[in-house]
């Protein structure tokens, strides 16, 4: 007992002491400046820039108007990525990574309409069938000038467009001029799944082709395509064209998907980076016959995971290529969410066709792109003036068995 007790006041002493040497270190770790160097540098967390702290924190104190902290370092953020001088990496703020979601997100609620932004307005591109815009009668030309009260004339297409998007099952006004006439159509808003995929059956001399047409690499984008080659399969196509014109790319696993689908086995594509190790992605297995003949439709922009695509059926001989050179990016991204809602989207790695192609100009420049089989001057325009499509319907004609 008398040991026990004899200890007792040195265990308090050590508390004592302990309790002391943290509150020293809790305050020296909010007041850096007071360390030594040496042990500045070991123990104040390098992942907190001290300069940077610095000049937000000097910035926010005495510049001559208030300043949000936020706007600064999503400023200072996108200025950062700038000056990498890569095209294809972005910083997104919160703000901006949050549109960014629903530009890539295919369920969309608005109102199923295809448009582009004019001096006075929002020109209708495409009516998706079944949607509201279908049912109110909308058509391609339509100018739409004002949404509600609000005039759409020299505005952003996206100012137009965040005003006619909105929650499923509200309403929306709009007028459209259509020729000499004004019209005023209310709209119920609806869940929106934008069509990435489309297929249609024409007849060549005679000869039953399925026209596909697939305008973004989009998360679920290679099932759906998928579907359309079965659809014209089964309505008698004997040869194929996949039409990628103006088709930007999008996800490097849908590329890998949509090959898949006409390609049987072996490489699609490789990848490379500093920080990952070379890696070969070999098709899904469930392709098509390949006695199917097929031709590639491309021009400028064709991009990405669409020359990823268009590069592997050239590669392993499965399509003929018509058209322009593509756009000639041989690089890839990804997207890491950030822990203040933003993103930072970069470039990681470059990309290669099976036959070890980089379609880029060496790091993040534009590149010469695929060389098509078949030249053409090419227009995603519909109807007999499309020239390049009637020349792809020919060059695949001439191939059925």
């Amino acid at each position: 007992m008398a040991s026990r007790r004899s200890r007792r006041p040195r265990i308090i002493t050590r508390v004592l002491v302990g309790l002391i040497v943290l509150v020293i270190g809790v305050w020296l770790g909010g007041h850096p400046g007071w360390m030594p160097s040496p042990i500045r540098n070991a123990f104040v967390n390098q992942n907190q820039d001290p300069l940077v702290n610095q000049v937000l924190g000097l910035l926010q104190q005495d510049y001559y108007r208030p300043l949000n902290r936020a706007d600064l370092v999503d400023k200072g953020l996108a200025g950062m990525v700038a000056s990498l001088n890569d095209p294809y990496s972005h910083y997104y703020s919160p703000t901006d990574y949050a549109g960014f979601l629903n530009v890539t997100n295919p369920h969309l609620s608005g109102i199923g309409v295809d448009v582009v932004g004019i001096s006075r307005g929002l020109r209708v591109e495409g009516v998706f069938p079944g949607s509201p815009a279908a049912r109110a009668g909308l058509q391609p030309g339509d100018v739409i000038v004002a949404v509600g009260p609000t005039s759409l004339a020299s505005r952003p297409s996206s100012f137009g467009s965040s005003l006619i998007k909105g929650r499923a099952g509200t309403r929306v006004t709009l007028t459209i001029q259509r020729g000499g006439h004004k019209l005023v159509r209310t709209l119920v808003r609806q869940d929106i799944v934008v069509p990435v995929a489309s297929g249609t059956i024409v007849t060549y001399h005679g000869v039953k082709l399925g026209e596909l047409t697939f305008t973004q690499f989009t998360d679920g984008s290679g099932a759906e395509l998928k579907t359309q080659v079965q659809n014209v399969l089964h309505q008698g196509a004997r040869g194929l064209i996949l039409d990628l014109r103006d088709n930007p790319g999008g996800l490097l696993n849908e590329a890998v998907n949509v090959a898949s689908i006409f390609i049987p086995d072996g490489t699609i594509v490789s990848t490379a980076g500093r920080a990952q190790p070379r890696q070969v992605y070999v098709a899904k297995g469930g392709a098509i016959p390949t006695s199917i003949p097929m031709v590639v439709l491309v021009d400028r922009g064709t991009a990405s995971a669409a020359e990823i695509v268009t590069g592997a059926l050239q590669d392993r001989g499965r399509a003929k290529v018509v058209g322009t050179h593509t756009y000639g990016k041989g690089v890839f991204q990804e997207i890491e969410p950030l822990q203040n809602g933003g993103a930072l989207d970069f470039t990681v790695g470059e990309y290669f066709t099976p036959s070890g192609r980089n379609l880029g100009g060496g790091g993040v420049k534009e590149g010469a792109g695929i060389t098509p089989n078949i030249y053409v001057a090419t227009s995603s325009a519909t109807g007999p003036t499309d020239k390049g499509l009637q020349v792809a319907e020919r060059t695949v004609a001439a191939e059925v068995r």
